[in-house]
């Protein structure tokens, strides 16, 4: 049985991808390694077939025609035999002793009588230039050493932390059982993984281990601001798709609610700084459509994510509250270290 599959959605990855399948293999045969060539033109796919004959019965290399980072995810689903599933891009990876205590900890929990939906683990950015690494971690929000429903986090997460996809390990059941499928040839759909599951998660553990360590620093990176500007279309799409898979019925609990509405708060104050540093009319009618979209879906997140700090400060008027909120993003962004 494999106890977790590690899917690396891969393009044109042959410059970096091999750290991150060598960090990944260390976990033996109780894990699987799909390494997806989502239509590379270099030798990405050569270099996984190496690795598969080399790793038989871990490495799986998966072709496919150019789908995108989520249509490379969709196949890692489709295809994962592992009981959790967690993705990897190629530019990043695992720390090793994060990753054994990890595989030590999801022995455990599938021998145990407790279905686990989620676990949590830190993440580092590893910033180019950066001598001093910044991590992210979360024991002032989840209780450590136990699994844990929603009412029993300690506190909401706080401005400036969040969930990404670095930090997450899914049930793969729970993947297929709540229907996702991510948009493809789209940038940004890791915020759709954070966001769609986490509605249909009853049951989490925290294991504060730095397990994953997510590289920025590459001019072509989709994380680089300037990058960012030109895509703002698939940051769009991608709010749309969190708005539309949204099921305020699955959300009752104090702090569920809570954590849905921090997370699309914080994409939602992502895309509309992007359609500011536009300055465009039709940007303004953009973000308009976006927050008005999130009133019809529901209401009270609206309401809610509108009185927040981040929902003023995006929606500030006229010229001056653009100005104005564009200088706070500049203080926020070194405070934060985001890129």
């Amino acid at each position: 049985m494999k106890i977790l599959t590690i899917a690396i959605p891969c393009y044109n990855s042959e410059a970096y991808m091999k750290k991150a399948i060598d960090h990944a293999v260390c976990g033996g045969d109780e894990v699987e390694v799909l390494v997806i060539d989502d239509g590379s033109s270099d030798h990405t796919l050569e270099i996984a077939k190496d690795y598969e004959n080399r790793f038989p019965g871990i490495v799986r290399a998966i072709h496919q025609e150019n789908k995108g980072h989520g249509g490379a995810v969709n196949t890692g689903i489709e295809n994962a035999q592992g009981v959790y599933f967690k993705v990897c891009d190629s530019d990043d990876w695992l720390d090793y002793d994060s990753f054994q205590h990890v595989l030590k900890f999801l022995k455990e929990v599938i021998r145990g009588p407790r279905t686990l939906d989620v676990l949590l683990t830190n993440f580092v950015y590893d910033k180019v230039g950066q001598k001093r690494k910044r991590m992210m971690h979360y024991e002032d929000a989840f209780p450590e050493d136990r699994i844990f429903t929603w009412d029993e986090m300690k506190h909401s997460l706080i401005l400036g932390k969040y969930i990404l996809m670095h930090n997450i390990i899914y049930r793969t059941e729970l993947l297929r059982e709540c229907g996702l499928v991510l948009p493809e040839h789209t940038f940004y759909v890791d915020n759709i993984f954070a966001f769609q599951p986490m509605q249909y998660v009853k049951t989490l553990y925290y294991l504060s281990v730095p397990l994953y360590r997510y590289f920025i620093g590459r001019d072509d990176q989709s994380v680089n601001e300037d990058v960012m500007i030109k895509r703002v279309d698939q940051q769009i799409r991608v709010m749309e798709a969190m708005i539309d898979c949204y099921r305020p019925e699955l959300v009752k609990k104090k702090r569920h609610v809570e954590y849905i509405a921090h997370d699309m708060e914080i994409v939602m104050t992502i895309t509309s700084m992007l359609l500011i540093r536009l300055d465009t009319e039709e940007a303004r009618a953009q973000k308009r459509k976006l927050w008005n979209d999130l009133r019809k879906k529901d209401i009270f997140l609206y309401l809610r994510m509108r009185r927040s700090f981040l929902g003023r400060a995006v929606n500030m008027p006229g010229e001056g509250g653009r100005k104005l909120f564009m200088r706070g993003y500049k203080i926020a962004r070194k405070l934060y270290g985001f890129n």
